[in-house]
């Protein structure tokens, strides 16, 4: 079972279940500036992490598995952290990948409401080619996306040629970066500015999740 980390009301209607990204863990800087944003806003947040990053804490350097294997994994926590009324999983970059690929599975199994993606990774670095969309041409869970206009794991002129399900909604958050942050003498916005305006489209988009 894994080791969950909580913020936000107990009594929460709704809960987010996160997955880290591929490198750093669930306490890392930015899935932990998101958790509490989230949690400010009355959410129950849960984190999370795989079994290879788990390891790290204990000295073993495990390189990132491929998502697919991952899967079962993610498929265990939700089960693990029976959560009470609406569930909605996802993660920063690879987390929220792995959950995007379970999500269709969970929904038709009445486990989840939704899926939050954070900084999704369509492709990786400098290698617009190599894309990981193609399960969300079909996709049929409601999902929010929420990316940096910056990001070099996708950008909106990128985006905007990708063949995605009507059940996404994309959120970009001008000038930020894979973690979400803007350059603030540039774009004139801050971190903090971008996790409320995360947190507030999550709660109205999480209003309509049945």
């Amino acid at each position: 079972m894994p080791d969950f980390l909580f913020d936000g009301p107990d009594a929460a209607s709704t809960t987010i279940l996160l997955a880290h990204g591929a490198g750093a863990p669930m306490d890392s800087a930015s899935m932990t500036a998101t958790a509490k944003a989230l949690a400010a806003a009355g959410f129950r947040v849960a984190r999370f992490e795989f079994a290879y990053m788990a390891a790290r804490r204990s000295g073993e350097r495990k390189p990132p598995p491929r998502a697919e294997r991952v899967q079962p994994e993610y498929s265990a926590a939700i089960d693990a952290l029976q959560a009470k009324g609406k569930l909605i999983i996802g993660g920063k970059s690879m987390g929220g990948r792995v959950a995007s690929m379970i999500a269709d599975a969970m929904l038709a199994e009445g486990k989840i409401a939704g899926l939050l993606c954070l900084g999704y990774p369509f492709h990786p670095p400098e290698k617009p080619d190599q894309l990981r969309t193609a399960h969300l041409a079909a996709l049929k869970t409601p999902t929010l996306i929420v990316q940096g206009s910056r990001d070099p794991f996708g950008t909106p002129e990128e985006v905007a040629g990708y063949t995605l399900s009507k059940a996404i909604d994309l959120l970009w958050l001008e000038d930020g970066d894979h973690d979400l942050k803007p350059r603030k003498s540039i774009s004139g916005f801050s971190a903090a500015d971008h996790l409320k305006t995360l947190a507030d489209r999550v709660s109205a988009w999480s209003k309509a999740l049945k």
